[in-house]
């Protein structure tokens, strides 16, 4: 399998899905990477120096912390193809100590994001807005917001032998169980496509960027995972808790957790001219 092709995409993906261990979320990132991957070759053998000169190219527009996740795609793609030698090795990335100001969304601007989809009609769009900052879920896991769930206040996510419980705040559940009646639906996902199947994460995102011109909001601010971070600013903010943090969003890690409630450089230099130090 020293080529990529179709065939070789689609026994890879069939391996991804056996068993169920892998979330969809992860079979889709790692077939994306794969692809690209095949793009570049375009038809040419899978050799260490044009892997790395694919690594080279991706590093150009993305982020190192985006190249890797490139890079542990085609590494599993190479196991399974039998050309383990040719495992790339991940780049070294420092920890930044700030968030990115130019990428945090704010509570004023996710409040004119749902205002921009109120004002649209985009009843759909609205409500996974406020469900996605309302309960601190990745985009994977809307899936697991049913019909069932909006009724029992909770899901339950079973992935890699793992539980996780998604709690569904008083305020959302009376908002979602109205648009379920309004909509009619009876079981399954709250937010589906006319077929029944789970609405597609990068369709959600599509969705999501259509309202940045109405909203006045930079499209860099505006993916699915920023709302998780919004979620877990204003929770910390208002519990001060970073293991009640953690169990809510579901990490195993605090580390991973502290992450999301990193300040900005401006909140740092706020607060180091407040002190009386230089006299």
């Amino acid at each position: 399998m020293s080529i990529i092709t179709n065939e070789t995409v689609a026994a890879f993906e069939a391996e991804l899905r056996r068993g169920g261990e892998k979330a969809q979320a992860t079979v889709e990132k790692y077939l994306h990477a794969v692809r690209r991957l095949m793009s570049f070759l375009n038809g040419a053998e899978v050799t260490k120096e044009r892997l790395l000169s694919f690594r080279d190219a991706m590093r150009k527009p993305l982020r190192d912390q985006t190249v890797n996740g490139y890079i542990s795609a085609v590494n599993a793609y190479l196991a399974f193809a039998g050309l383990e030698h040719l495992k790339l090795k991940l780049l070294r990335t420092q920890r930044q100590p700030f968030r990115e100001s130019e990428r945090e969304l704010t509570e004023a601007e996710y409040e004119r994001l749902v205002a921009a989809a109120k004002k649209q009609q985009n009843d759909r769009l609205y409500h996974i807005l406020i469900t996605l900052a309302g309960t601190g879920i990745r985009i994977s896991e809307l899936a697991y917001i049913t019909v069932d769930a909006v009724q029992c206040g909770r899901a339950v996510i079973r992935l890699k032998g793992k539980a996780r419980v998604i709690l569904i705040p008083g305020s959302l559940k009376k908002k979602l169980t109205r648009y379920i009646q309004k909509r009619g639906c009876r079981s399954g996902p709250v937010f589906q496509t006319r077929s029944g199947r789970p609405l597609d994460r990068y369709n959600i995102a599509h969705m999501m960027k259509s309202l940045c011109r109405a909203a006045k909001v930079s499209p860099r601010k505006v993916f699915p995972h920023n709302l998780r971070h919004l979620f877990a600013r204003l929770f910390y903010a208002a519990e001060k808790n970073l293991a009640h943090l953690a169990d809510v969003l579901g990490h195993s890690r605090l580390e991973t957790t502290r992450l999301y409630i990193m300040s900005t450089e401006d909140c740092y230099q706020r607060a180091m001219e407040r002190l009386p130090l230089v006299i």
